[in-house]
């Protein structure tokens, strides 16, 4: 075969088409026949196992969520229960300590109360023997004096003394008492000033007698000597 012939074969082989590939159908053995209804049958049976697989499945997730949720509550219930304890024991605590702190308070009232009660009954007491002092000295000096002639400053003190008051201060208070006090008080002090006063006067009478005693002494020996010399003459 020449070389022009080969080309000539080599398209044409070219240009014929070639043929597709055709699967074949399962050969079906012979004598066997094919249930159609069972394959599917069990087609359906095991959709139907993984659907109730997938229902399990849910279920059994849902179940551990619900435990999980009543877990969940009980922890909840719990705590507020704990918290609730804590509460009434704090506020029993609260209760106690506001009892202790009011009968405290009472306590040092009727202590304060007691203080300011036997403050009271000894400035009374210190009242009255003032009182009583006082008296005793005024009829002492009285009976010193017998029936001696009174002075200026022993009719004062008597008429002082027939002034004076009895104390009364068992129905007193403490402001009272006070005031009472401050009038005791005013009036001693206007008898100590009274009595400096005396005191002061009686010494510039003192000294003022003195002096003119030894003025006299003075003039009487002038005069002696003068009248001696007048002798010698």
């Amino acid at each position: 075969m020449s070389d022009t012939e080969d080309v000539g074969v080599d398209e044409y082989e070219e240009g014929e088409e070639k043929p597709k590939f055709k699967p074949s159908a399962p050969k079906i053995p012979d004598g066997e026949k094919v249930d159609f209804d069972d394959i599917q049958k069990k087609r359906q049976n095991k959709d139907l196992v993984e659907l109730q697989a997938l229902i399990d499945a849910h279920f059994e997730h849902r179940q551990k969520e619900e435990e999980e949720l009543i877990a969940l509550k009980d922890r909840i219930e719990k705590r507020r229960s704990e918290r609730a304890e804590q509460q009434r024991i704090r506020a029993e605590k609260d209760k106690e300590r506001q009892a202790r702190r009011e009968e405290e308070r009472l306590r040092k009232e009727e202590a304060d109360a007691k203080k300011r009660a036997d403050e009271d009954a000894k400035k009374k007491s210190a009242l009255s023997n003032m009182g009583s002092q006082y008296s005793s000295y005024l009829q002492k000096a009285d009976s010193k004096r017998g029936g001696k002639k009174q002075t200026e400053r022993e009719k004062k003190k008597k008429i002082l003394a027939d002034r004076r008051k009895p104390l009364n201060i068992d129905h007193l208070n403490e402001d009272k008492l006070r005031e009472k006090a401050k009038e005791l008080w005013d009036w001693l002090y206007q008898l100590e000033a009274e009595k400096f006063e005396h005191i002061e006067k009686l010494k510039r009478q003192k000294y003022e007698v003195t002096t003119q005693r030894k003025r006299v002494e003075e003039l009487s020996k002038y005069s002696k000597k003068g009248a001696a010399a007048r002798r010698r003459k």
